[in-house]
């Protein structure tokens, strides 16, 4: 079962920092990610999105691909290769993989003053303490997790920078 992360930064390059570090992270196999998006609100209120893989263009290449190889069968290849692209364009701007795209919208635009930024994390698996102690001092405020509330208060404590509390020992008496 994957978790859903939203934290929120001052602004777009603080959020891409973080993000380039999970994925960092992801390539020593310390989390897996299904999806890392980055929600940024402009001046004018609008929430746009930052997806990790943009589906149009890879829908608009292979269909180019595509497209020319039947093409070539016609005696067509050019005009194969346009309505394959434009084809496949259409059908990458249609797919949703990952987070869905208007819940994160509507939570950016509830959460986010103009200005800031949030990154959306799907995370399949983690190496907690590790990418706790990586993400240590990274800033931004967690808004939304579906971590259990231990986890979430440490992913908390390791955004701020401050080192995880131990229990509190129990308090002596004094000997009589």
């Amino acid at each position: 079962m994957s978790d859903l992360v939203f934290i929120a930064f001052d602004n777009e390059q603080k959020a891409e920092e973080v993000r380039d570090r999970i994925l960092g992270m992801q390539r020593e196999y310390l989390i897996d990610i299904g999806d890392a998006v980055i929600a940024v609100r402009d001046d004018k209120g609008r929430v746009k999105l930052n997806q990790l893989v943009n589906t149009t263009a890879a829908g608009a290449a292979s269909g180019a691909l595509w497209g020319t190889l039947i093409g070539w069968l016609f005696m067509m290849p050019l005009a194969g290769a346009a309505v394959g692209a434009a084809g496949g364009a259409l059908g990458g701007a249609l797919t949703d993989v990952g987070i869905n795209d208007s819940d994160m919208k509507r939570q950016a635009d509830e959460a986010l003053k103009p200005g800031m930024a949030g990154l959306f994390l799907l995370i399949r698996k983690m190496t907690t303490d590790k990418v706790l102690e990586d993400l240590k001092g990274a800033g931004g405020t967690v808004i939304k997790t579906s971590f259990d509330h231990a986890l979430e208060e440490k992913l908390r404590q390791a955004l701020d920078g401050a080192a995880p509390q131990p229990p509190a020992p129990p308090a002596e008496t004094p000997a009589a």
